[in-house]
């Protein structure tokens, strides 16, 4: 997918950036920068975008993109309703892999950060205690002093380059850089999809959202995803029927059609296509 490219907003005297953020939503603009990103979320809940990957995210997921990874983290309708009383709040971390000198990456002493750099280029889910460790860490790290923030990212590197609780996200794929318009035009499709997903999309409609024929969409989708549009659509679908699931509301036919499947038995074949398992199997793994 063609994603806009994004500057990382950096003080001059800073070789990183780290912020903590509480605002209405985290946006839904697909982007990339040559920064790694390790980004933190505290509170707040959606769907997110990582490379070819579609998956739910919630309070307390923490992830390290690599340079140049197509991203976006799209909240949950309620949030942007503005309501004061309902920000999301993340800690995010930005910085280059030369950030702490060209020849760093070239000491022996490094080599396990190198590879966490080549292993970042396809996103990580950081798990477990791992993520307890850098959350402290990163929390740390937005009220220190300049070197001692500068001590706080080597020890998080450390903690991660020699994690066991690491998780890739994408498949192996390339993705490419894009011009203004197919930012654009994709962001539009996102979005319309992601506000309509529980309705018929027929292919007219979506191209139409697109400003393209039919058959010029369906091969500029497939060429842009590496899916049909048909199954990114899916994808969405099955995400908000596991956050149903686990908030053990609703029945499953009754999530079946929430989540805009037309029949008990395609939501079950669909589910089970993408996430490996049915969605009662789904449900009893996360909330036992």
């Amino acid at each position: 997918m063609k994603p806009q490219f994004h500057k990382v907003p950096l003080n001059a005297q800073d070789s990183f950036s780290i912020r903590h953020e509480v605002k209405a939503s985290f946006g839904n603009i697909w982007h990339y920068h040559p920064e790694l990103e390790l980004h933190y979320v505290i509170r707040g809940e959606g769907v997110r975008f990582i490379g070819d990957n579609v998956s739910n995210f919630s309070a307390g997921e923490m992830l390290l993109v690599g340079e140049n990874l197509p991203h976006t983290w799209r909240c949950n309708e309620a949030y942007f309703r503005e309501d004061p009383a309902l920000p999301v709040e993340a800690i995010v971390m930005q910085f280059r892999p030369d950030c702490l000198g060209r020849d760093f990456l070239n000491l022996t002493e490094t080599q396990p950060i190198r590879r966490l750099y080549e292993k970042a280029l396809r996103g990580l889910l950081i798990k477990g205690g791992t993520s307890e460790k850098v959350a402290a860490l990163l929390h740390s790290a937005v009220e220190a002093q300049p070197l001692q923030r500068l001590i706080v990212l080597l020890s998080i590197l450390d903690v991660l380059s020699h994690s066991a609780d690491l998780e890739t996200i994408t498949s192996e794929r390339a993705f490419y850089q894009s011009n203004e318009l197919e930012t654009v035009r994709l962001n539009k499709v996102y979005s319309y999809t992601l506000s309509n997903y529980a309705k018929d999309i027929g292919l007219d409609e979506i191209a139409s959202v697109a400003s393209l024929s039919v058959t010029s969409f369906c091969r500029y989708f497939k060429l842009m995803t590496h899916k049909t549009y048909h199954e990114f659509l899916t994808e969405i679908r099955v995400s908000h029927a596991c956050r149903a699931l686990v908030e053990n509301k609703l029945s499953a036919e009754a999530i079946c059609f929430e989540s805009g499947f037309n029949n008990l038995s395609n939501f079950y074949r669909h589910f089970k296509r993408v996430k490996g398992i049915t969605p009662l199997e789904y449900k009893r793994n996360y909330l036992q």
